[in-house]
C-alpha cells in the first residue's frame, strides 16, 4: 500500500522557471535526510558555546517529536542529520522550535545578530527528504559521517566530537526494512524534468 504524502509549500504553483516548486512532505514512518544553514553561510556556531547550544536543543526537540537520529553533523554554519520518524505531520513543529530556539539562543552570544538566521535567499529555512531506499540511505548516512572529512577538520570522524552517531548503520537499515520506512517508488520530480529538458 502507498504511503500518503502531505506536501506544503509557499508556492501554489507546481514549477517555476522550470523547477518544480520547493515542497515539505509529511510522511508517516518514513527516514528523513534533513540539512540546514545559517544565513549568508555566517559561522554562528564556530564557538563551543554555540554549538553547545545546538545540541542541547536538538536532543530536546528530536526527543518531543519522536525524531530518532541516526548520525549528526554539525559544522560552523550548517548541519547534517539522517534518521527515522513516525508521525510525519512532526517534522514542521520540530524544525520550527529546533531553529527558533537556536536561532535566538545562538544569536544572544553574537556580537552582531544575524536576523532571518537560518533562512537563504528564496526563503527556505531547511531541506528535508524522504529517503527512497537503501542505497540512498547508506550514501546519506555516510555523507552526514564524514562532514568533518569533507570540510578539513578531522581525518577521522570519531576525532570530530560535534559529529554524533547514535544508530550504526547496519542496524538502521535492518529495522528500516522492517519497518518498511523507505518512500520506495516514488521518483524525485525535479530530477525526471532535468532529464526530459532537452539539451542546448
Amino acid at each position: 500500500m502507498p504511503k500518503r504524502i502531505e506536501k506544503i509549500s509557499r508556492s501554489r504553483n507546481a514549477n517555476s522557471r522550470d523547477q518544480h516548486r520547493f515542497e515539505h512532505w509529511h510522511v508517516d514512518n518514513q527516514v528523513y535526510f534533513i540539512t540546514a544553514r545559517c544565513r549568508d553561510k555566517c559561522p554562528a556556531f564556530a564557538t563551543e558555546a554555540a554549538k553547545s547550544i545546538f545540541w542541547n536543543r536538538f536532543d530536546h526537540y528530536t526527543a518531543e517529536f519522536g525524531f530518532v537520529p541516526w548520525v549528526t553533523s554539525l559544522l560552523d554554519n550548517h548541519y547534517h542529520t539522517i534518521g527515522y520518524l513516525r508521525i510525519g505531520k512532526n517534522i514542521s513543529p520540530m524544525m520550527q522550535r529546533l531553529h527558533g530556539s537556536t536561532a535566538k539562543l545562538v544569536n544572544d552570544l553574537l556580537t552582531e545578530r544575524l536576523l532571518a538566521f537560518w533562512r537563504d535567499a528564496k526563503g527556505r529555512e531547511y531541506f528535508d527528504g524522504c529517503i527512497r531506499n537503501e542505497k540512498q540511505a547508506r550514501l546519506a548516512y555516510r555523507y552526514t559521517l564524514t562532514q568533518s572529512l569533507r570540510h578539513g577538520i578531522a581525518r577521522d570522524w570519531r576525532e570530530y566530537s560535534h559529529t554524533r552517531l547514535r544508530v550504526e548503520l547496519e542496524a538502521a537499515i535492518r529495522r528500516s526494512h522492517e519497518l518498511n520506512a523507505f518512500l520506495e517508488g516514488v521518483p524525485y520530480k525535479r530530477y525526471l524534468m532535468q532529464r526530459r529538458t532537452p539539451a542546448r
